[in-house]
């Protein structure tokens, strides 16, 4: 999977059992190549089965527990 040119990957996930576990993997394997936090990966449905994982390193920091019941 090349994913440095585009900083996306569109993946076609047929067995609905698997979208899960298969997204996470994903995010998971994206986050630790772009030595990236979670929060700064997108998963979106961007067709019937298809889903499209991009990164974004300006993305705004995720609030932390601490955060929200501060």
């Amino acid at each position: 999977m090349t994913f440095e040119t585009t900083h996306s990957v569109t993946l076609k996930i047929w067995d609905r059992s698997a979208v899960d576990h298969t997204l996470d993997a994903v995010v998971n394997d994206i986050s630790a190549r772009a030595n990236a936090p979670k929060h700064h990966i997108a998963v979106t449905c961007s067709g019937p089965n298809t889903y499209t994982v991009s990164l974004n390193r300006n993305a705004p920091k995720a609030p932390t527990f601490e955060d929200v019941t501060h």
